[in-house]
């Protein structure tokens, strides 16, 4: 399933302050802890809690987000669906990057050990 241009352009301008916090919520109200979504995030993007503070506060949109990561060079290794699109069939590099983020959100929230979420070859 392809996404739309409208799809992208959506994504692209949603900030990153907006969608944080309901991170927060869904990882919490499945046990899982602030500090291990933190983990996850880094490992994705190298950005630290001070960066993720700064983000939020400057209403980063994703597009600024992604554009200012190290993405990991094991990013590639998320496979799957998310919110009806599978990973590796998006075309649009920022899309992408945002599902792979979703996707390792998703994973914390369903109980999935760190170390299996943190993909390694």
């Amino acid at each position: 399933m392809a996404t739309s241009p409208e799809h992208d352009k959506r994504i692209a301008e949603m900030t990153f302050a907006e969608v944080y916090p309901h991170y927060i919520t869904k990882i919490e109200k499945k046990g899982r802890t602030k500090e291990e979504l933190l983990q996850v995030i880094e490992w994705l993007t190298s950005f630290n809690e001070g960066q993720l503070n700064e983000f939020v506060n400057q209403k980063t949109t994703f597009e600024q987000f992604f554009k200012a990561a190290h993405l990991n060079e094991n990013a590639t290794l998320i496979k799957g669906s998310i919110c009806g699109y599978k990973i590796q069939e998006i075309q649009t590099p920022l899309t992408k990057q945002v599902r792979y983020l979703d996707k390792l959100v998703d994973e914390l929230a369903k109980g999935k050990p760190i170390d299996k979420t943190l993909r390694k070859p």
